[in-house]
């Protein structure tokens, strides 16, 4: 992948989850620009370098996304004590920092992700 190509989809990531952020939660963190940065990156260089179903993208771009966010949430909320966000009142939550029905949330925003990373890669 071309520099050119790993900035745009870095950048575009971070935006998208910013955006998705504000629209969902009225307020957002630079640490969500690059959690969402690196999610894009990563299940975009996943879905170029295996040809998965749909389906299986979509379980991958949970899973991806889900393990960066409490990854994020083990150094911005617990480690930094940044309180940038909490889950411990959702169901199913480990330590707070993330939840299944988030999790399965963004099983569905791979959707999207999955026709992006498809554009990005006629770039």
């Amino acid at each position: 992948m071309k520099l050119s190509i790993i900035l745009l989809t870095f950048f575009l990531g971070g935006t998208i989850y910013v955006l998705l952020e504000l629209l969902w939660r009225g307020r957002s963190h630079v640490s969500m620009f690059c959690a969402g940065g690196l999610a894009l990156l990563l299940l975009h260089g996943l879905f170029l370098r295996f040809a998965l179903p749909l389906f299986a993208q979509c379980l991958l771009g949970g899973l991806v996304i889900t393990a960066i966010e409490f990854v994020a949430g083990a150094i911005v909320n617990v480690r930094l004590k940044l309180n940038v966000w909490d889950y411990s009142k959702m169901p199913l939550n480990l330590y707070g920092q993330v939840c299944l029905p988030f999790s399965l949330l963004w099983c569905l925003l791979t959707l999207p992700i999955s026709f992006l990373s498809s554009y990005l890669a006629t770039l």
